[in-house]
């Protein structure tokens, strides 16, 4: 999201950190198994950032939040919500 940010694709004023952490949101590290899962996805989406977000999705049993139309449940396995 702070990548985002600073590319001007997403909004957000304040400490967007602080935000996170107050709402209850846990880090999740990226582990080499996540790397090995993302690294062999098919080639549907090239972003690095969102293959490894597919990935962690997949290991993890976790729903991703995207507004990017080429992360779908039917190519990649996994459940998505609309994030806007």
């Amino acid at each position: 999201m702070e990548i985002k940010r600073a590319s001007g694709r997403f909004h957000y004023s304040g400490n967007l950190v602080q935000r996170i952490n107050v709402a209850g949101f846990t880090e999740l590290p990226v582990t080499f198994r996540h790397a090995e899962v993302a690294a062999n996805l098919p080639l549907l989406h090239r972003d690095p950032f969102d293959r490894m977000l597919i990935a962690q999705a997949q290991i993890e049993g976790l729903t991703l939040a995207t507004d990017d139309s080429l992360i779908e449940i039917e190519r990649y396995n996994i459940q998505t919500m609309a994030a806007r």
